[in-house]
């Protein structure tokens, strides 16, 4: 049966919603808060009432002890107040006028009351009520050595003794009994009333956080259900869902989020489409090419002399060209590109790529101006292979962009903890704007560095990914020769 019924309440909790959940949370904190403010409130009020009469009497014991002392004076003694216990309670009931008819007229107060016909030793017994009595009761009187003389004849050493002065010195002390509990019906009365009155602000603010709370909930939980729909909606393909930001807090924060990841996937989705469709264009033209050439060989149209091919090798060595950079873009992606890093001579490796190239430049005669550090080196620690692959791509695509009779330029220096390694070429040169995506896949400037002058535009894009792999950055910027300057910066060994 416990079982059954703990699997019951879990069922019931997964069913409720959160709004349902926020909402009996609210009302679960109202309620133990209203509850433990009742309960200390009451705790309060008993200790602090009961204090507060304990304090009240103690303040008529000077107003006694003032009595009590002229009294003493005028009777050289303690003999005024007789042996009996009556007429020290009446004395001390005679104390309290608020509570106690007064002395009647002609008698002064201390004086004993006249006694009645009959009796001319005990005078008439009238018992204060309710508080008086209780009070009375409580009051001792010791002596000046502190023997008991009225009242109770044992008490607590912590009661607060009152003394009794005479110009002679102190005579005696007053003492009253605390109360341990209340027990005046006017003071139960008042304090059931206090009670009463906190129950019922405690009912009235249980009454506003059940009104208050589940509304509260709603408009809390409402931006998320928009993200909950959103996120459905996003998952189902639909990446150019966006939800409002409608606050600065925690849901505002989570809105800008959802909607930068539903930015990020909508460009990845345009730029995955853009990919499949480059690389299917890109593959359609060798193939298209050689296809063309080997149908023209079997219809007769073309012999298969050395011309054609040499032309069909051309296009078969293009497109392997375009599957090995096709290769390494996606392993550099990937992350799966072998990176073997030691500490080397980024100078030396930039002169041997030089010298690979200098007689293709002197080709198509353009100068090279190299600045590179003889005297010291430039260490850093990466991969030679993958370092060597970046500056032949770089200068592979000066040689195949920049129009013969151009110049290239190339300086290596450190600076501040960083080789700094500039190539700049001459014309053409590539539009502001459109400097930043040289580093995109497969992207060409239209007007001037288009695919009959070079490859496929993938280059950049390696070249981006093996500069990160070091740690370092690459940009591209207008040239100071007319055609476009890369820079590429690397952190220096043990920096």
């Amino acid at each position: 049966m416990g079982k059954r019924g703990t699997v019951t309440l879990r069922g019931m909790t997964k069913k409720l919603g959160i709004t349902y959940r926020l909402f009996l949370a609210i009302l679960a904190a109202a309620v133990l808060s209203v509850a433990s403010m009742f309960l200390i409130m009451q705790l309060s009020i008993d200790r602090g009432f009961l204090r507060y009469v304990n304090t009240m009497e103690h303040t008529r014991l000077a107003r006694l002890a003032e009595r009590l002392a002229e009294s003493y004076e005028r009777a050289l003694g303690w003999n005024f107040l007789g042996n009996d216990p009556d007429g020290w309670r009446r004395f001390v009931a005679a104390s309290l006028p608020d509570e106690a008819p007064g002395p009647p007229e002609g008698r002064r107060d201390g004086e004993h009351p006249p006694p009645p016909p009959g009796d001319a030793g005990h005078p008439p017994d009238h018992p204060p009520p309710g508080e008086v009595r209780n009070y009375v009761m409580r009051v001792f009187l010791l002596d000046a050595r502190k023997q008991p003389l009225y009242g109770p004849g044992s008490f607590p050493a912590s009661v607060e003794l009152v003394p009794v002065s005479s110009p002679k010195g102190v005579v005696g002390y007053l003492g009253l009994l605390p109360h341990r509990r209340l027990s005046d019906e006017r003071q139960l009365r008042f304090l059931k009333e206090q009670k009463l009155a906190l129950g019922l602000v405690g009912g009235v603010v249980l009454l506003l956080a059940t009104g208050l709370s589940f509304p509260l909930a709603n408009r809390l939980v409402r931006p998320v259900r928009a993200l909950a729909a959103a996120t459905g909606r996003l998952a189902a393909g639909e990446f150019a869902t966006r939800v409002p930001v409608m606050a600065h807090d925690e849901l505002g924060l989570l809105a800008r989020d959802f909607n930068e990841l539903a930015h990020t996937l909508e460009r990845n989705e345009q730029l995955r489409r853009q990919w499949v469709a480059d690389i299917s264009h890109e593959l359609r033209t060798p193939l298209a090419i050689i296809r063309g050439e080997i149908e023209a060989l079997q219809d007769g149209v073309r012999q298969p002399t050395p011309a054609a091919i040499d032309s069909l090798h051309g296009e078969a060595l293009r497109l392997g060209r375009l599957v090995d950079d096709l290769n390494q873009l996606s392993l550099s992606d990937l992350g799966a590109l072998t990176y073997r890093k030691v500490e080397l001579d980024l100078a030396e490796v930039l002169d041997a790529a030089l010298a690979q190239y200098r007689q293709e430049f002197a080709a198509r005669q353009i100068a090279v101006d190299a600045h590179i550090p003889a005297e010291s080196k430039v260490l850093v620690y990466g991969d030679r292979e993958r370092l060597r692959q970046l500056l032949t791509n770089l200068l592979d695509n000066s040689l195949t962009y920049t129009d013969p009779g151009g110049k290239l330029d190339v300086r290596l220096a450190c600076r501040d903890g960083e080789a700094v390694l500039d190539i700049e070429d001459s014309a053409p040169g590539v539009p502001a704007e459109e400097l930043e995506r040289l580093f995109d896949r497969f992207y060409r400037v239209e007007s001037s560095r288009n695919r009959a002058a070079g490859g496929a535009g993938l280059g950049l894009a390696i070249c981006r990914n093996i500069v990160l792999a070091h740690a370092g950055t690459i940009e591209a910027r207008e040239s100071s020769l007319g055609g476009v300057g890369i820079r590429v910066i690397l952190p220096l060994a043990g920096k």
